[in-house]
């Protein structure tokens, strides 16, 4: 998956370090589990988002989207100061892998972002789509490649957009707060946690009943790109969402993940204006946190 990348945090604060940075705790992370995490501004804007997990006591892995790594990295090492902590782009140290099927399951956990290690290889569990039991598998470079037949990388792109879980990129840049993606109902934020960039605005998201957008799964009819703006049909001067993530679908067309105001979830939307794209909103495949 050369569409991802690795930041490796080294040292005996490492799990610590990131603690504090992150939206998820890492202080409490186990060899067993897998973190979902956002790095925020301080305005609460999400500018990266991660797959996290602990190879050793003094080893965590990050793995974002390689087009974010290194202002990502940038700005995390701004913040080390006194912390035991190394923090490295460590992409060509590693093999990144994702498994769909019955391969996908062997060995994890039922549940998303329960990790397993496998030799030298690291798997994660991922959110399924369409029922299919999808993994990360992460390994050394020159480790022996996962077993199976090769998918095709746009089936594995499409798989990701019909998980509902965006993994952010540049054209969405500090775009959206988590919960605008539904980080807190799928593992991605942790509200008990200590002080993190961007929390306070995330806790007043989440206990003041602000937030006016989500994400949702939805088919284009044509092809559209991540940052596209989107338009209730009713109202096409101000755009009420945009396109986080998109992938071709295998029977036309493209599935998106779109961030959206809710109360334009009721009515027809399109991607552009004045005209534009129409896109079919589906349901989303796991439930909302205020809906459990």
């Amino acid at each position: 998956m050369s569409h991802l990348g690795v930041i490796r945090a080294q040292g005996e604060d490492a799990a610590k370090f990131l603690h504090g940075q992150l939206t998820q705790d890492f202080a409490l992370l186990g060899m067993n589990e897998a973190r979902l995490a956002a790095f925020l501004s301080a305005k609460g804007r999400m500018q990266a988002s991660f797959i996290g997990f602990k190879r050793g006591a003094d080893e965590v892995l990050l793995i974002c989207s390689l087009d974010l790594l290194a202002t990502t990295l940038k700005r995390l090492s701004m913040f080390v100061l006194r912390s035991k902590v190394k923090l490295t782009d460590a992409t060509a140290q590693f093999a990144l892998y994702g498994l769909a099927g019955e391969a996908a399951a062997a060995g994890l956990a039922q549940t998303p972002w329960a990790k397993a290690d496998e030799g030298d290889a690291s798997v994660v569990r991922l959110y399924p789509a369409d029922g299919q039991p999808r993994a990360l598998w992460v390994a050394p470079v020159g480790a022996p490649a996962p077993a199976g037949d090769a998918l095709d990388p746009a089936q594995w792109h499409w798989s990701e957009v019909r998980s509902g879980i965006a993994t952010l990129t540049s054209p969405v840049f500090e775009a959206f707060v988590p919960q605008m993606l539904n980080y807190e109902s799928v593992g991605g934020v942790n509200f008990k946690k200590g002080c993190y960039p961007g929390q306070e605005v995330v806790a007043r998201s989440q206990f003041r009943g602000t937030l006016k957008r989500r994400a949702y799964i939805a088919h284009a009819t044509a092809q559209v790109q991540p940052g596209a703006e989107v338009f209730a049909i009713d109202d096409l001067e101000q755009p009420c969402g945009t396109v986080v993530q998109a992938a071709a679908a295998p029977e036309g067309g493209m599935d998106v993940i779109v961030s959206m105001q809710i109360s334009a979830a009721d009515g027809p939307v399109q991607v552009g204006a004045p005209t534009g794209v129409s896109l079919e909103l589906q349901p989303l495949p796991y439930p909302l946190l205020d809906d459990i």
